[in-house]
């Protein structure tokens, strides 16, 4: 037990107070070297030199052994700061990406599903008109009902009664008639169909939408019409061989 912890009025030293004593013993040491060597002038002008250094390097000393675990903390700390600067960058690029890409399913899909309502509304649409398209009879009465409607597209006057009366007149409302002894057949063109139409006529007054054939009732009608309505003002005002 040391002496200094028994006798009355004193206390434990601390560190620091040991650390003092340490350093005065080491500097009593030194100069009890230097006064008890004998030696020459040189030596005596040289042991304050000694004393000093001897009494530098104990501070120094305990310097040293305390900066080196300091600096080694605070280069830990900055590396802990990088890596979790780091983690935190990667972690917000992951989270961009991951919004990037759902807003990028989301637009496709929605752009899938216009897609889809358009052409279920075309469908829709085409199932309406296909619906409203009239049906027309194979006779007659329908012939003339389908190329009115078609002339109607094309703003072609005449009426039912005009076109009717003079179908009757001219082929009796036979589509196959065919007119072999007139000019126009020794011509080589004869007058055919419904309207006892020749072929340079319904080439040059022939309405897109219909065939291209002077046989087909309905191309034949409105071919016929086309041409009245040219020459006459409408089939409604043709009364005889036009």
């Amino acid at each position: 037990m040391s002496v200094f912890s028994t006798r009355p009025g004193f206390s434990r030293l601390k560190k620091n107070h040991k650390l003092s004593l340490a350093g005065i013993a080491t500097l009593s040491a030194a100069a009890l070297a230097f006064s008890v060597v004998p030696g020459n002038d040189a030596a005596a002008e040289t042991e304050p030199q000694a004393v000093a250094a001897a009494a530098a390097a104990a501070p120094v000393a305990f310097a040293n052994t305390q900066s080196k675990p300091l600096h080694l903390g605070i280069t830990e700390q900055q590396t802990t700061i990088e890596l979790k600067a780091k983690a935190d960058a990667a972690a917000a690029k992951a989270k961009a990406e991951a919004a990037a890409k759902a807003k990028a399913q989301a637009a496709a899909k929605a752009k899938a599903e216009a897609a889809a309502k358009k052409r279920a509304a075309a469908k829709a649409a085409a199932s309406r008109a296909a619906a409203r398209k009239p049906v027309y009879a194979n006779n007659l009465d329908g012939w003339i009902r389908e190329a009115l409607d078609i002339m109607k597209k094309h703003n072609i006057p005449g009426s039912y009664e005009g076109i009717h009366r003079n179908i009757m007149r001219e082929s009796s409302g036979n589509p196959n008639a065919i007119n072999n002894w007139d000019i126009n057949a020794i011509n080589g063109v004869p007058s055919i169909g419904l309207l006892q139409v020749i072929k340079p006529t319904f080439d040059a007054y022939h309405v897109p939408g219909t065939k291209k054939s002077q046989w087909d009732p309905v191309a034949n009608i409105v071919a016929a019409c086309n041409y009245a309505a040219d020459r006459y003002g409408s089939m409604d005002n043709v009364n005889s061989a036009y």
